[in-house]
């Protein structure tokens, strides 16, 4: 038990502990989030350096008057269904196959796989981007290879192609971190399930269904969000395949906008603005999981 005086020496020492780690998250998360919010409600541009002045919501009326704000956020939410979807389906499928008896070598497997995840994003995007070169790229040398194409596509001079070389690049990119998460999860699964579904004579399919898919679902689902929130955000790869957002500005996600309106064309209230918008998309798309999550008690 303690006394008084030690209960209050106690208590000092925890706010002795504590005050550190307090100050560095007031200083690199809440200031910057509190000073964007204020920012967001000033009319701060290249023209108001230094006598920019607060004028309430107009900047988040302007993001929404914004000709491109709806097409840009469908193409978002494209974007990352695309890319959450072949994470996960290519992450699941090589993992069950690295999961059987007869797949030899598996480590060397695992670290050839991992590769992409472990490459830093811009290497692999500028790498990339040489791959779509219309002229000398690999991409249209394979496809004239094979006789797929006669002339080569331009990948990085027509919107829809531009696009599409994004997604791929960043498929690429994305989905071995699903791969060693589903691995995991798989490996957790007892053999006595496969070995009562074998009794059964059950197939393959029907065990993955039955079996697999039902007791991975809880380690995927916390995959899958942090996965829908990275790849919603994922600045890198649509800025440097595209050459920031081009042609046109026509592959530009939400988040590569903003970055172009702040940096590139000095917009800083507005593209504060624009940001907390993005924040509050995801902020609320969370809730909604969480609480999908909780109503079905996966956690």
């Amino acid at each position: 038990m303690f006394n008084l005086s030690e209960k209050a020496r106690y208590n000092w020492f925890l706010v002795f502990l504590m005050g550190p780690a307090t100050v560095l998250v007031l200083a690199v998360v809440a200031y910057p989030f509190f000073y964007n919010v204020f920012l967001s409600l000033s009319n701060a541009n290249i023209y108001h350096i230094n006598d920019w002045r607060l004028i309430g919501l107009q900047q988040y009326l302007s993001v929404f008057r914004e000709p491109l704000f709806w097409e840009i956020l469908l193409k978002t939410v494209l974007w990352t269904a695309v890319n959450v979807i072949f994470h996960v389906g290519i992450g699941v499928f090589l993992a069950v196959i690295l999961n059987q008896k007869f797949v030899k070598l598996k480590p060397i497997w695992r670290v050839i796989l991992i590769i992409p995840w472990a490459l830093p994003q811009y290497i692999v995007a500028l790498t990339w981007r040489g791959m779509f070169n219309y002229e000398y790229g690999a991409i249209n040398l394979l496809l004239k290879y094979f006789g797929l194409s006669q002339t080569g596509v331009t990948w990085l001079t027509s919107p829809f192609e531009a696009f599409m070389a994004v997604i791929i690049t960043n498929i690429w990119l994305g989905f071995p971190f699903m791969m060693v998460v589903a691995l995991g999860g798989l490996q957790s699964i007892p053999a006595e399930l496969y070995e009562a579904a074998d009794v059964d004579g059950a197939s393959a399919w029907r065990k993955f269904w039955a079996v697999t898919a039902p007791l991975l679902k809880p380690v995927m689902l916390p995959a899958i969000t942090l996965g829908t929130v990275w790849t919603f955000n994922n600045i890198n790869v649509v800025w440097l395949v595209s050459n920031s957002g081009e042609p046109n500005d026509q592959t530009h996600i939400l988040v590569s906008y903003v970055y172009k309106a702040a940096f590139n064309m000095y917009r800083f209230g507005w593209a504060a603005a624009f940001s907390m918008v993005i924040f509050m998309i995801l902020f609320t798309f969370n809730r909604l999981v969480l609480r999908k999550a909780q109503s079905n008690e996966v956690y």
